[in-house]
């Protein structure tokens, strides 16, 4: 099939991001949000309509489910009625956090065809890393997804028994490394680097390093020992790094927010 009429239910951050990462050229895209506001901005600069949950559920060929985890159990089962009356192929894509292909469903009331994914904000630059897994797709429906989608950046296939777990460093890890960025800046400005500057170095810093290691395949631990020379300066950087717990504290943070993830379609 041909995803022709797509519509967004939920228009916040991810899904606006999602939908900018759109390639909308010969489709109808239509968007609902609780908040109207939200989906008359995307629908301008989208060239597209605003509209309900109903309609979407009624007409859309790719039903985008981007809401918060919190309000699933209140909108899927309200569409129900408008899906069931359908004879027409659909498919839904679901980017809500912590649910289930097998919960979704359940909440839908039937075995509809969904794609489940985890995107990350960095779509919206078009470096995004997106997990994807699928039940009920075909492979031409699979192929058209990651097609219209391929603006947002790389997707990776996986098993959605380890969704959860990868979620975290793919879906969490942006606002993990923001966190190390910030706190770097936060040094740099402490020996008298400007701050606009030392945000800069910061960022760079992180993009060439991870541009490294993506282009070499080398383990992280060899690249670290790559920049440490003997009795040098970045090595004492690191110590100061090591008696701070930086590694624990950042396993403990992934830890932390997959239990979140389990809990959240409970």
């Amino acid at each position: 099939m041909n995803y022709r009429k797509i519509g967004f239910i939920g228009c916040g951050k991810m899904g606006s991001a999602l939908a900018y990462s759109l390639d909308a050229e010969g489709r109808e895209c239509y968007f609902s949000n609780r908040t109207p506001s939200k989906a008359e901005i995307l629908a301008e600069k989208l060239h597209g309509t605003v509209t309900d949950n109903i309609t979407i559920a009624k007409t859309c060929d790719l039903i985008v489910l981007a809401i918060k985890p919190q309000m699933m159990k209140e909108v899927l089962p309200s569409l129900k009625d408008a899906l069931s009356s359908r004879n027409d192929r659909f498919v839904f894509l679901s980017i809500v956090a912590g649910y289930t292909i097998g919960k979704i469903r359940e909440l839908l009331g039937a075995d509809y065809p969904v794609i489940r994914t985890n995107p990350n904000t960095a779509i919206l630059v078009g470096k995004g890393i997106t997990l994807v897994s699928d039940e009920g797709i075909t492979d031409e429906e699979r192929e058209e997804y990651l097609y219209i989608f391929r603006n947002s950046g790389s997707f990776d296939l996986i098993d959605e028994h380890l969704m959860a777990a990868a979620a975290v460093p793919a879906g969490c890890g942006p606002a993990f490394a923001y966190t190390f960025m910030d706190a770097m800046a936060d040094g740099a400005v402490a020996v008298g680097v400007p701050r606009v500057k030392a945000r800069q170095y910061a960022a760079e810093v992180c993009k060439g390093a991870a541009e490294l290691y993506l282009q070499t395949l080398e383990h992280p631990d060899q690249l670290k020992d790559d920049v440490c020379s003997p009795g040098g300066t970045t090595i004492q950087g690191i110590r100061a790094l090591e008696k701070g717990g930086l590694r624990s504290a950042v396993i403990e943070a992934v830890i932390a927010a997959y239990e979140k993830t389990k809990d959240l379609a409970k």
